[in-house]
């Protein structure tokens, strides 16, 4: 985070909580009339907006006004844990034929036939 950053939550933010990963959120203390509350975030790492979970990430985008609580969201069987976006890293998905997999694919099913101008 920059130095600009962290002056102006100092000097304008009122902490509202944290997530699991460290990252702190703010909002600013300052009331507009007429105007929606600013609300940032700053990462307890890298900066990295697939490392804010979706309760947080509601909050942050005035999708609800209600701050997240710890435990307090009920997770579906349906929904998987979050895991950070790999891609450029070496855990990155790479499908079969991928260059960067070691580039084989298997043959095709002969069920293919170029076209050929007749």
């Amino acid at each position: 985070m920059t130095i600009g950053t962290r002056l102006f939550t100092w000097l304008r933010g009122e902490p509202v909580g944290t997530d699991a990963f460290g990252n702190r959120y703010f909002r600013d203390k300052r009331r507009r009339a007429g105007r929606r509350e600013r609300r940032w975030v700053l990462y307890a790492g890298e900066p990295e907006g697939s490392a804010v979970p979706p309760e947080w990430h509601g909050w942050l985008h005035h999708t609800t006004d209600e701050v997240p609580v710890e435990g307090d969201r009920k997770r579906r069987p349906w929904q998987k844990p979050y895991e950070p976006n790999m891609t450029g890293t070496e855990a990155a998905y790479r499908p079969p034929g991928a260059v960067l997999a070691g580039g084989r694919r298997p043959h095709g099913t002969d069920d293919y036939e170029p076209w050929r101008p007749g």
